[in-house]
């Protein structure tokens, strides 16, 4: 705790992250004798760790600014602090406060807190699913590299089943083609039968599979099939649980009305660009996508542009490919303006980049204007 004056009133201290812990630190609070609404709180954004935090302190009338990891460590670079520890960063904190460089950070509301826990667990579970197939490819061909030439995808429902229940090609061979005839049946009736089973089955005791460590390898197929299953099982329920947000949001409803959007894109760009209201320049807008431009130079020496990234790559990541899909599509004014500026000579790469600004700064003006999307007016903006 520090005064205007940078003195120190109170050595930095733990407490738990409880209701307990709370009022023992707001009991330390209210030793000083200062009314709540003159006192100045700093916290580091962490994600969900201070959440319950946050909400306690705004609920007892404080001040409160929400300061960003980064800037702290720089603040504290800045003061040519070597250690870091949760002590030093307390104090860091307060001197950035103190300093009036604080830039305050914002915290969703509950929609924009429901489409960012939703969306990131989204693409958590896609990219976990990627890595499990990417996996079971690779097995393959060390358990029983023949399985393709009867399932091409072995990720697909009916080829995880099999290797759930026989994972190589030495527990295939063994196995009697009415057992497999019958399994099969149950999973795919209409596409896999009897011959299918006799196929696998001939396959699999012809098959060039070294044998190597294929107890264990056969446990890992289960395992990473087992895994890949369920993951699209919560992938599901997410979608859905997903699909329930818009309903309540009129802003989807504008941002959809983008064709170069699709209901991906559109999710992610209401849960990272969050209450757009705390923009006041567009270029913030920009920068929080990490597509603000990094400059250095020293004297005579001239560093190349490159872009930051240091914004949020997910919502880098979706705004690339709707930028992309947007060259090959017919009509689209993003499209349109792609290639005009390939035309004057610019690089693919940096044409790219400057329709994945623009698209940034149409989802921004629909959210903050409320306006329709009007290609025509992208057109006229872009040069068109």
């Amino acid at each position: 705790m520090l005064k205007p004056d940078k003195r120190q009133v109170h050595k930095p201290r733990l407490f738990a992250n409880t209701a307990a812990g709370f009022h023992r630190w707001q009991d330390q609070l209210a030793s000083l004798d200062v009314p709540a609404a003159q006192v100045l709180i700093g916290m580091e954004a962490t994600s969900r760790y201070g959440d319950a935090l946050f909400h306690f302190v705004q609920e007892q009338g404080y001040q409160l600014c929400l300061v960003h990891p980064g800037q702290t460590h720089q603040f504290a670079q800045r003061r040519g602090l070597r250690a870091k520890t949760d002590q030093l960063d307390a104090i860091t904190i307060g001197h950035v406060l103190l300093s009036g460089e604080a830039r305050v950070g914002s915290v969703p509301d509950e929609l924009i807190s429901s489409y960012r826990e939703l969306v990131r667990l989204h693409t958590q579970l896609t990219d976990d699913s990627a890595r499990y197939k990417h996996e079971i490819h690779a097995l393959l061909q060390v358990l029983f590299p023949e399985f393709t030439q009867v399932f091409a995808d072995p990720c697909r429902p009916t080829a995880l089943a099999v290797l759930q229940r026989y994972p190589s090609a030495a527990c295939l061979s063994t196995v009697s083609v009415e057992e497999l005839t019958t399994l099969l049946r149950g999973l795919a009736p209409r596409h896999y039968g009897r011959k299918t089973a006799q196929s696998l089955i001939a396959l699999a005791r012809a098959s060039v599979s070294p044998g190597v460590a294929q107890r264990a390898r056969s446990k890992s197929m289960q395992i990473l099939a087992d895994q890949l299953v369920h993951t699209r099982e919560n992938l599901a329920q997410v979608e859905a649980e997903l699909a329930q947000v818009p309903e309540k949001d009129s802003g989807w409803q504008r941002l959809s009305g983008v064709p170069e959007f699709g209901d991906k894109t559109v999710a992610v760009l209401r849960a990272e660009l969050g209450d757009v209201a705390r923009f006041q320049r567009i270029d913030q807008a920009v920068a929080s996508a990490g597509l603000d431009l990094q400059i250095r130079t020293s004297g005579k020496w001239q560093g190349q542009a490159k872009l930051s990234k240091r914004g949020s790559g997910l919502l880098r990541r979706m705004v690339y490919l709707a930028a992309a899909r947007s060259t090959h599509m017919r009509d689209s004014a993003f499209g349109a303006y792609y290639h005009r500026l390939v035309a004057r000579g610019l690089r693919k790469g940096s044409a790219l980049i400057a329709v994945m600004r623009k698209m940034l700064i149409v989802a921004v003006q629909l959210l903050k204007t409320e306006q329709e999307y009007d290609p025509s007016k992208v057109a006229r903006a872009c040069g068109g």
